[in-house]
């Protein structure tokens, strides 16, 4: 049987999705880990839709694979993986599906979130899902500056393409919102981003760039000159990856 699943982890303890070699601890390896018990086969493999880098986290990771032999339907085997897995990764969902389904190739866009806390304090809570910052951030100018993302763009200066592909995405969604922080009198900013698909480190170089942007280093203009010359070099340091969480990809 095929079948695709939504899976959420907390990436801080890996080295990214993808299987690496031998002793790496990855989501990939401890997923088909937990397959292979549950299957009790040597060799099994996922496809997934996004290769998260190193230290991010999901909450909307699609994969799908192929478990021969299992004969006891998708509740039963969402209930053996989620006993199987470590604690920081779960199967949120799980069903059938058909043999070619490519949870990749398939997917029609992908949507990111990047939290940042502002506060004069940080919060140990939030130490593996927020960017901590102490200076306060002007909410309108990130909103107006990332305004200029929505739409069909080279995104080069932000990021960069997989060899041979192209640096034009389509971005769908690029928006803030903020929620205040318990207890530390500090603000939540969290950007969401949604697009056809992302070049490599480019939703961590806009947030970099927008916190710039907020904090009153980088003006709205200076922000859309550096996008439109597509020069990678004119970037923003990137915000570090655990406050970035890959939330959904839809079909």
């Amino acid at each position: 049987m095929h079948y695709r699943a939504i899976v959420a982890y907390d990436g801080s303890g890996y080295q990214g999705f993808q299987r690496q070699r031998e002793g790496i601890p990855t989501i990939q390896a401890a997923i088909e880990m937990a397959l292979a018990r549950i299957g009790q086969s040597e060799r099994i493999r996922i496809l997934a839709a996004g290769r998260t880098d190193t230290g991010v986290h999901a909450t909307g990771q699609v994969i799908a694979f192929e478990l021969p032999g299992w004969r006891h339907g998708p509740t039963a085997l969402q209930q053996a993986l989620n006993a199987t897995l470590p604690m920081d990764i779960a199967v949120w969902a799980l069903e059938e599906t058909h043999a070619g389904f490519h949870p990749r190739f398939d997917a029609r866009s992908r949507t990111y979130r990047y939290v940042i806390l502002s506060a004069p304090v940080r919060s140990p809570l939030a130490r593996r899902q927020a960017w901590f910052v102490r200076e306060a951030l002007d909410l309108a100018a990130m909103c107006k500056a990332s305004e200029v993302l929505i739409g069909q763009h080279d995104f080069s200066t932000f990021g960069t393409a997989p060899q041979g592909e192209n640096p034009v995405r389509i971005v769908y969604r690029a928006e803030w919102m903020t929620c205040p922080e318990e207890n530390e009198g500090g603000m939540f900013y969290a950007f969401t981003i949604e697009a056809n698909a992302f070049l490599y480190r480019m939703v961590r170089s806009l947030v970099g760039a927008l916190r710039e942007v907020g904090a009153g280093r980088m003006g709205i203009e200076c922000f859309r000159e550096r996008f439109a010359a597509r020069d990678r070099a004119l970037a923003a340091a990137t915000a570090p990856a655990h406050g970035l969480t890959l939330i959904a990809v839809t079909y």
